[in-house]
């Protein structure tokens, strides 16, 4: 019995989806070390992550927002809207110091609108989002019409471009403590039950005591509050702002969080999964950049990752009866010796 309960822990990761994103994480790590001598470089592993930096932050809050069978298609736009905001109160004459935090709070009403329609009055997030998606982007080009918008203080603009704390830029140590933050709160707080419980059946959890409407709003205006903060992130990293910033953002970062192995379907998926899959598709990225791929292959191959993303469910219970029943046919050979 000991030795079952020993094979078993010692398949249980390598048969789960998480495990499969870490082999395939680890062969294309060695891939892009072959390929190039600059892969692993420090400058190179930071620039990996800079170049992407606001999509895998929004990513970190998009998966709560699909384990929670909901979708958000604005995160984008709200990051458009947010950068272009700030340029015109900073071109008003706010300083920009003050323009920050009214911009942050910009995101969270800018969520909170998503969340009154889709948690109280129950329109569906995907019908909610995609019309927000449209007017959000709409109010973005209003405020900075075909100008772009630059000239922003040195401390600002350092924000996004110069090293914060060694060589990690500020970003970079924004990414890692959100996605330490909601992995704590996904795995060790009654909230992140109640988020895996009412994506896997909303009815059930309204009748356990569930404040149903209360999990959705806030896991919406945190979306819309880190959405801005990304917005703000892409403004400083790049020194200006245009209406079209960030535009169709929300792809790439629906496409990270599914291939980590969230279900679109709501109630499964890990902060883990997440994380693995931004590492291999800025990997994947980088060594395609490195190898002199045009871009235009780069967008294919990431919609081959979105195909796959959406297949995940199947793969993963493929996997999951294929190795089991190789350790459920162990099982039987120990028990007969």
């Amino acid at each position: 019995m000991e030795a079952q309960s020993n094979i078993q822990r010692l398949f249980k990761p390598l048969i789960s989806w998480e495990g499969f994103l870490l082999f395939a994480l680890i062969l294309l790590f060695i891939g892009n070390s072959i390929s190039s001598p600059f892969f692993l470089t420090v400058n190179n592993q930071i620039n990996l992550f800079q170049l992407s930096i606001e999509k895998v932050i929004v990513a970190v809050i998009m998966t709560l927002v699909i384990i929670n069978a909901e979708i958000d298609l604005s995160v984008a736009s709200i990051m458009g809207l947010s950068a272009c905001a700030f340029g015109w109160l900073f071109q008003m004459g706010v300083p920009a110091a003050a323009a920050v935090p009214m911009v942050l709070v910009l995101g969270a009403i800018l969520g909170g609108f998503n969340a009154f329609w889709i948690a109280w009055v129950g329109i569906p997030s995907l019908v909610v989002t995609l019309a927000t998606m449209i007017a959000f982007r709409g109010m973005a080009r209003v405020l900075v019409e075909d100008r772009g918008i630059t000239d922003f203080p040195d401390w600002f603009d350092g924000l996004g471009q110069n090293p914060f704390v060694g060589p990690f830029p500020l970003a970079m140590i924004v990414f890692f403590l959100l996605v330490a933050i909601f992995y704590v709160i996904l795995q060790k707080s009654t909230f992140g039950r109640q988020v895996y419980f009412v994506g896997s059946n909303r009815e059930v959890a309204e009748f356990s005591g569930v404040n149903v409407r209360r999990v959705k709003a806030t896991i919406f205006i945190a979306s819309g509050l880190i959405s801005s903060l990304a917005g703000l992130l892409f403004a400083a990293r790049v020194g200006a702002v245009r209406g079209d910033v960030a535009l169709g953002f929300e792809l790439d970062i629906i496409t990270i969080v599914l291939l980590g192995g969230v279900s679109i379907f709501g109630g499964t998926g890990t902060m883990i999964g997440t994380l693995l899959s931004i590492l291999i598709v800025l990997n994947l990225r980088n060594g395609m950049a490195l190898s002199n791929i045009t871009g235009h292959i780069q967008t294919g191959v990431l919609g081959v990752l979105l195909i796959l993303s959406v297949m995940v469910p199947t793969i993963k219970q493929f996997l999951t009866k294929l190795f089991g029943a190789k350790i459920s046919g162990e099982q039987k050979e120990l028990k007969n010796e």
